[in-house]
């Protein structure tokens, strides 16, 4: 991981911070020694992802509830960083929601808040944080997205829009920054990852979710972050089918559309019995958050 010149820590900012591959990351980045601000909807569980940073080695650990939708809340959050650390390193955005059922049935209110959360969130953060990092004349940027960025599958049509939209407007601002040598942009597309945001997910499926297999664990992914911040690229793939699955939805458009529904009922929606739930959608539920699902993972 890149030092700064002056030799001290990174000051790293993470959204999504309370549960899962945010929570992972900013564990890993405490593990190295990092300054962290750590932002998601809900203080109780930043406040536990906090103490899960400061026992993993964090030089220092800034809580500061905000909802990526409300670029108010995400503007007073980086400077809270400049100001408590002189600057803003790395951010790493990893804030998200998710919804099973055809486009038919999951509500509008909840569909356009998974679409939001992605498309809307990220622009929010960018416009608050680029112009930091270009008067710095430095920063790096790294966006959790999905293998869903690359592929289509149904009953997941909001998640699906919502990371589609989220890698255009990624890539279009890697286009935009490339007057700023010092400025990195990066993309890390996970496959299937153990953390509670199946279990989370609002559901017209009459189940909930499951990663599908392979299931990688969240601290791994988060591994894969860090690494675009040694060498920055601008996508990177996190799930050794990644490929192969998004050369199928390419390569074999027929096939794959056969395939991915039986598929995706068989190994990516879990075995269970719920009625319809709205899940963390539209409020945080605090209870729910954490680093790990409940799925095995490698």
């Amino acid at each position: 991981m890149p030092i700064p010149d002056d030799g001290t820590p990174l000051a790293v900012l993470v959204t999504g911070a309370s549960s899962g591959i945010g929570r992972a990351t900013a564990q890993e980045l405490a593990g190295r020694g990092a300054r962290l601000v750590l932002v998601s909807r809900g203080r109780e569980s930043l406040e536990e992802a906090a103490d899960e940073c400061r026992a993993a080695g964090a030089l220092e650990v800034v809580v500061c509830p905000a909802d990526v939708l409300e670029e108010d809340a995400l503007r007073a959050a980086v400077g809270t960083a400049v100001d408590r650390f002189g600057r803003l390193d790395v951010v790493v955005h990893a804030a998200q929601v998710m919804a099973y059922g055809t486009i038919e049935e999951v509500p509008r209110e909840v569909y356009e808040t998974v679409v939001d959360t992605a498309v809307h969130g990220t622009a929010n953060l960018a416009r608050v944080v680029l112009p930091v990092f270009r008067k710095q004349g430095a920063g790096h940027l790294v966006v959790v997205n999905s293998l869903l960025g690359n592929v289509a599958t149904p009953l997941m049509g909001s998640y699906v829009t919502a990371k589609w939209g989220q890698l255009g407007l990624v890539r279009t601002l890697q286009q935009e920054v490339r007057d700023e040598p010092g400025i990195s942009i990066s993309v890390v597309q996970p496959g299937g990852v153990n953390t509670p945001i199946y279990s989370q997910a609002a559901s017209w499926t009459g189940s909930t979710g499951r990663p599908p297999p392979p299931t990688y664990s969240p601290y791994r992914v988060a591994r894969r972050v860090l690494s675009t911040l040694d060498r920055p690229r601008r996508v990177v793939q996190a799930g050794v089918l990644n490929h192969v699955v998004t050369a199928g939805f390419r390569l074999l458009p027929g096939v794959y559309d056969a395939l991915v529904g039986p598929l995706l009922q068989r190994m990516a929606i879990a075995d269970d019995d719920v009625p319809p739930t709205t899940g963390n959608v539209l409020e945080s539920q605090p209870a729910g958050n954490a680093t790990e699902g409940r799925w095995r993972s490698i």
